[in-house]
Parts: structure tokens; sequence; C-alpha cells
């Protein structure tokens, strides 16, 4: 091969090597970027404190070089070591601590009630109820996000293979009150639409991203699906770096790409967007930012700020609730109950995040202190087993997500991915102990375990033992001994039961099996 064949070779595969990283530029550089300035402050801490240790070698070398100066170039130098090593180690330390502080902006602890939110279908029941109504779909399940504006579940599918994008879109409406009713599928376009998260080459979404706007990057677990009639949307929040030693994250509008034509819309308006805007992630992250709310020996010494209960009641969903709320379903927050810093495990404060806030800073992140406090979600769990242990747990049916629905009040489901049958909704402890009460699904009522004086729940079971007491005087078969048409000591037609009749048949017929069990 002639030296000039060579050379026009070699000018050609550079001329490719060069092209290749531009078409990558975008992307790539914005990635570089982002971890660099991660690390921009772990190296600039360490050159000053080189810097430091320098100094004093270079003085010693500007002098004659005598023994006098050689021996006190030598305990600068020391010093400058100690100084320079304590410089960048109490940086590392303290550089966390202001990180924190930074995501607080705009943090307020109050003393007033949590806004009413809206109950519910649990995160687990949602997710476990995609899978059968995806039909011949036949790819894995990405994702699925609560959807607070229209009460849905959206499930995002991907479609298998290295070189392809999304299969499908399903959003599904679970009702507290048994399974998925009604379900909407919008299927992506193989050819048009063939990018993803985390795609290979032309398929990567991400790459899309950074070129329409760069220095913008995304968590996976933040993008969501919905259905625009039979098109599906693929929405992804974004965010942006800010600060130079001290960097952290803001939002940066959403990404919008179209599932049918593949086109790629990233705005800061996200008003017409039916779903959370603001990143999900960075809501976690400045909820754990409260650790920084005092000084910084009680940030070092854990002895201030709040953290999420870990202690597996709500294994799988754990903080972050995306619940909307009860009087205004427009608005919708991430909500996450939490516990003090330590071995304490009772829930004394509950932390809110909207899940909607325009422009390019944090959105307000507020900590109500509740009062009453609440048991450690474990215990709310046992106590739920002890006291309804006769619709709870039988048959592979658990209790689901215990979270918070407004002022001090909190709520559990019970049943099965499939079929969520009850609820129980609790006040924290009053008198003494946790105020609960069991209702269906749908919220009628059934019975409490501890009313708490003046509630509702107090009046509604008063006017029921009033009724009870007339019915009895009057000679009617009161409630638990009959249904409506049954004589005196018959159980009558089970169908003609109230959901409270037929509770409170259940539990005695549980109670009555269990004591002839035990007597043997």
């Amino acid at each position: 091969m002639s030296r000039a064949l060579r050379g026009g070779l070699l000018a050609l595969l550079a001329v490719a090597l060069v092209g290749l990283v531009l078409w990558y530029a975008s992307y790539y550089t914005t990635i570089v970027v982002w971890e660099l300035r991660k690390l921009l402050p772990w190296l600039a801490v360490p050159l000053v404190a080189t810097g430091l240790v320098a100094l004093p070698w270079l003085i010693g070398q500007l002098r004659d070089g005598s023994r006098g100066d050689s021996d006190a170039a030598a305990a600068f130098g020391c010093l400058g070591v100690v100084v320079g090593v304590g410089v960048a180690v109490g940086w590392f330390v303290y550089g966390d601590y202001l990180q924190d502080r930074e995501y607080l902006e705009g943090m307020r602890v109050v003393a007033e009630p949590v806004p009413g939110m809206a109950a519910r279908a649990p995160y687990l029941a949602g997710k476990a109820q995609a899978a059968p109504h995806l039909g011949d779909v036949t790819g894995e399940i990405a994702d699925t996000t609560y959807l607070p504006d229209s009460d849905r579940f959206a499930t995002l599918v991907e479609r298998p293979g290295w070189l392809t994008g999304y299969e499908v879109g399903l959003v599904q409406d679970v009702p507290l009150g048994g399974k998925s009713r009604t379900q909407q599928r919008c299927r992506f376009d193989v050819d048009t639409a063939d990018a993803r998260i985390g795609g290979w080459f032309t398929h990567n979404l991400g790459r899309k991203i950074s070129a329409e706007r760069r220095w913008a990057r995304f968590e996976a677990d933040d993008a969501y699906v919905y259905c625009e009639g039979e098109k599906p949307i693929l929405v992804v929040p974004l965010k942006r770096q800010t600060g130079l030693l001290v960097v952290t994250e803001r939002p940066a509008g959403v990404a919008l790409y179209d599932g049918r034509t593949g086109k790629l819309t990233v705005t800061d308006d996200t008003a017409s967007v039916p779903g959370p805007t603001y990143p999900l992630s960075l809501a976690a992250r400045q909820r754990e930012a409260t650790e920084a709310v005092g000084s910084f020996g009680d940030w070092w010494f854990e002895r201030s700020g709040w953290d999420e209960s870990e202690d597996g009641a709500n294994e799988g969903n754990e903080a972050d609730f995306t619940l909307r709320q009860r009087d205004d379903p427009a608005r919708s927050a991430y909500v996450t109950p939490l516990t003090p810093q330590g071995e304490a495990s009772s829930v004394v404060a509950v932390s809110t995040v909207p899940t909607r806030h325009r422009g390019g800073s944090l959105a307000p992140l507020t900590v109500h202190r509740l009062d009453p406090t609440w048991s450690s979600p474990a215990a709310l769990v046992a106590l739920i087993k002890s006291e309804y242990r006769d619709v709870c747990c039988y048959n592979g049916d658990r209790v689901f997500e215990v979270v918070p629905t407004g002022g001090s009040t909190w709520t559990a489901t019970l049943g099965s991915a499939q079929n969520i049958r009850y609820r129980v909704e609790g006040r924290g402890q009053i008198g003494g102990r946790e105020a609960t009460c069991l209702k269906t699904a749908e919220g009628a009522l059934i019975r409490c375990a501890h009313a708490v004086p003046g509630s509702p729940e107090e009046k509604e079971l008063k006017r029921r033992a009033a009724e009870e007491a007339k019915k009895k005087e009057q000679g009617q078969p009161g409630k638990g001994t009959g249904g409506p048409g049954a004589k005196p000591g018959e159980v009558g037609d089970l169908g003609d039961y109230s959901a409270e009749q037929l509770a409170e048949l259940h539990r005695r017929v549980s109670e009555e099996v269990t004591r002839r069990l035990k007597k043997g």
C-alpha cells in the first residue's frame, strides 16, 4: 500500500471519527459537563490544599538555602501539609451540608394541618393490574405512574429489541373498590417513533432531548406516558445544574415525545400536561435535605431534620406519594410521612411538594408538624391486623400503603393487588391509643375500634345505635340479626344486606368459629 493511500485512509478515518463525535456531541458533552461539575468541588479544593503545601517550599527556594532557612521551610512545609489536608477534608464534609442547605430554599415548617388529600388505589395495585390488561403486547413494563389530574394509572411498555422504542401506553382507571374498570391503550408507531430512554444510537431519546436543549438531563423514573386519544405522549421532566462549588439541580421544563410522529418538543409551558411535571427525583432530593434544617453540628450528629419511614410497612412505595387534593382535584402534591432522625419511628410530620411548578426555581417544600402524632407505619399495620382481624388478612390479602390524607389523618388500604376491599382511616393517638375506623373501599363506614370524640364517625355510630335501639323497642330485627325481611333469629337473604351489615355478620361468624376451635 502506497504512502499516499495510507495517508488518505487515515485522513478519512480521522474525518469519520470527528463526524461521529460531533454527531453525538450534544448528548455526550452534556453528560461530561454534568459529571465534571459534580466533581469540580472535589477537584478545586484539593488544588487549593496542594497550593498551601507547596507555598512554603517555594518560599524556601527563593531564599539563599542556608541551614536555618531550610529548617524553616521544612517546618512551614509540614504546617502547609496539615492545613491543606484539613481544608480538603473539611470541605468534603461541609460541602455536603451546604448542598443540602441549597435544596432547602423556600422550605417552610408549619403547624398547619396537611391539606385534605383524596384517597386513591395503592401504587402496587395499579402496577399489578396493568399486566392483565395489556392483551397481546409483547414488551416489558418500563414504568407505572399515577396521574392525579385524571385519577388514573399510566403504564409504559418497551418494545423488545436493541434498536426499538416503546410499544404501547396503557392508561387505566383503578378504583378503590374493585378491579380496573376502564382501560385505554395507545400504540407507538414502529417506524416513526422508534426512540426510547436508554436506547441505542439514533434510538436514544436522551440524545434527541440534548439536541433540543443542551445541558438538560433527566431521570428515567421521572418519565411517564399518557394517551391523547389514540396517540401516546411520553412526558420527560427535565433538570438543569446550577452553582459552582456547591452544585445543585433545578427544574428545566419538560420534553414531550409524540408516539405517532416521533416529534420531540421541549417546553417550559407545562399547564396543558395532564400529569406531574415537576421531577419526582428533585422533590425527593429536597425532602432528603431536611436533615440540614439545623446547624452544621446538628446535621453532622443527625440531631435535626426528618427521614421517610423505612420500617417495611410501605415496602415498594415508601415515600413521595402522588395525591390530589380532595377539594381541588386540579392541585396535587408529592406527600411523605416523616419520622425523626435516630431510633424513633413514630410519624411526627408530613412533607408536601407540588407536582406542578412554574419557573426554574425549586418548588416550595412544606413540612407539616402533626398533633397528634402517629405510631410508626409498621405499628399501624399490626394494629389493623389486630383490631380488624375478621377482614384482614386472609388468602393473600394484605395491608397496603399507609398514606397521609389530610389534617392529621392517614389511610391504609386492605385487600389484594387485584381487588381492594376495605380501607382503614386513622387520626393519630387520641386518648393514648390510635383512633381507627374500618370503611368499605368506597368510603362507607362499617365500624370503629376507637372513634375520635365529636368526629363524623362517632356521630354516625351514635345515630346507628339509636336506630338499633328504636328497632328493638318496636320488635324489629336489629342490625346483624337478619337482613331486611328476615324473621328474628334468621339470617335472611345475604343479597339484601348492606356492606356494613355483611361485614358485621362476617366478624361474628369468624369469632364464633375461632371460639369453637379453641374450645375443642
